[in-house]
């Protein structure tokens, strides 16, 4: 049975396939500062005291992706396997640009992979009903929106173990598409539509297909920026981690989640509503999610501009009602808090103690966690309506399943942890009014309080530090797809 949600027109799947936890739009609540430049120089939010990239080095350059490069985490390639089996894979990359409080969030999906084009009868006779396709979306200032999309996949290209992805929607003439990272100049020579990203880098240019009659819409963008990662998924210096647990590496618990990069510094330009905005060293963030289905419901917040402290910060957390591998429709509560600053990492995951929230259907996210060692309190509200945006879905393929904002006022405190569980001495104390807030899925009745019940056996084995990357790259013949 279908629920009606946040608005009339928009209702949500009770289990869904999606692109991402954070697939995010957002709507400004105040009015926006306006500069007579159309240069814009986004500051550094994440200090060079600890950034190993110096900042003075030149602006926008293309490199391609090094072999074994630093701050590369696990999952960071193309998981689809070759199978028939129901399958999404989606992207997430979000610049912000403090100065004019705006930010530019690209997302990217793939739907079913195995059938290239839309199924013939045969084939849906034999599999049942399957969504296929590509997707791009932009949301950019002044709330505008940008989406691309065809039930088509054979244009699509990703790489077996590294971020990196592509896709065109319109060669030009005698032209043919690429299948793998190529150089800008030879991107722009061959793809009319489309778009490639790669940790280093990402490009593209789209036109809006003309099904979003419920938001704002541009007709036409075009971007090129580079990307310096400061930050991944773990300690700078140290091996990275999988966001979800070892486990990630198996069919298991889907969908997954991967933080691929927390922060990052990006130069670069995109043309948006008939405006060329450029950006300096802007506050970057990227994401994954792969699976079969995604969680019944969910919440997510994100934020790498903060006020009240010096040093890098970054700030990623999310929680969902999660179906549990079995015969029986059984489901749990899965939620954590990851926090990088200065170099380290300050992970809140049910493996390591214990994560509680309360979030209302909207406006309002409270999310608190401790583990061996520290404690943290989130606080994030939103004056607007939210908006929202399409995701892929089992039920309904690319379509309206999350409502979000990038203009969430955001308050983050950490703090050590006394030995009788009490607060210590205070680590950070930050706001932010640049915090991307998000609630996903449904039902959404009521204000969902929760916190993570993983039971102690799956904490346990969860909770090993088994390097699954190490044990494959022994064996790299045996390696699974994404890994």
């Amino acid at each position: 049975m279908e629920t009606k949600l946040f608005d009339p027109f928009l209702h949500f799947p009770s289990v869904s396939s999606s692109t991402s936890i954070s697939t995010l739009t957002f709507f400004s609540p105040l009015p926006l500062r306006r500069y007579p430049s159309l240069k814009l120089l986004a500051h550094n939010s994440l200090s060079s005291h600890t950034d190993p990239i110096q900042h003075n080095q030149p602006s926008q350059s293309y490199s391609p992706t090094p072999p074994n490069r630093q701050l590369r985490t696990p999952h960071s390639g193309y998981h689809f396997d070759g199978t028939a089996r129901k399958f999404f894979e989606g992207w997430y990359f979000k610049v912000s640009i403090p100065e004019r409080r705006q930010s530019f969030c690209f997302m990217y999906s793939v739907e079913n992979p195995a059938f290239r084009k839309q199924l013939t009868p045969f084939e849906l006779a034999q599999y049942g009903p399957r969504f296929t396709g590509v997707g791009a979306q932009i949301l950019g200032a002044d709330d505008k929106y940008i989406c691309q999309y065809t039930p088509e996949s054979h244009n699509f290209w990703g790489s077996r173990h590294e971020l990196m992805l592509g896709n065109t929607f319109a060669a030009k003439q005698n032209s043919i598409p690429p299948n793998k990272e190529v150089t800008p100049q030879e991107f722009n020579d061959r793809v009319l539509e489309g778009f490639q990203v790669t940790p280093l880098w990402n490009q593209g240019s789209i036109c809006d297909d003309g099904r979003s009659n419920y938001v704002k819409t541009v007709k036409t963008a075009r971007w090129e920026y580079s990307t310096r990662p400061v930050y991944g998924w773990g300690d700078v210096g140290s091996t990275q981690k999988s966001t979800a647990g070892w486990l990630a590496a198996f069919p298991v618990f889907e969908p997954h989640w991967q933080i691929c990069m927390a922060g990052g510094l990006s130069t670069g330009w995109i043309e948006w509503d008939g405006e060329r905005i450029e950006f300096d060293n802007a506050p970057s963030y990227s994401e994954k999610n792969w699976g079969g289905a995604f969680p019944r419901k969910w919440f997510w917040a994100q934020c790498n501009v903060f006020e009240g402290a010096s040093g890098e910060i970054a700030l990623t957390a999310a929680g969902g009602l999660r179906q549990i591998p079995g015969l029986t429709e059984t489901f749990e509560n899965a939620a954590l808090i990851g926090i990088h600053y200065s170099g380290k990492f300050y992970e809140f995951v049910p493996w390591n103690g214990v994560v509680t929230w309360e979030v209302a259907t909207w406006g309002y996210w409270f999310m608190s966690a401790e583990n061996g060692n520290y404690v943290v309190e989130l606080e994030g509200t939103a004056d607007d309506p939210g908006t929202t945006l399409r995701a892929p879905t089992s039920e309904a393929g690319l379509s309206q399943a999350c409502k979000d904002t990038c203009f969430g006022i955001l308050k983050l405190k950490l703090w050590e942890r006394r030995y009788d569980g009490s607060k210590g001495k205070m680590i950070l104390d930050v706001t932010s009014d640049m915090a991307a807030l998000e609630v996903g899925g449904g039902p959404w009745f009521s204000t969902w309080k929760g916190k993570t019940s993983t039971p102690p056996i799956l904490s346990r084995a969860i909770g090993l530090p088994v390097d699954v990357d190490g044990i494959y790259n022994l064996f790299p013949l045996f390696k699974p797809p994404g890994l």
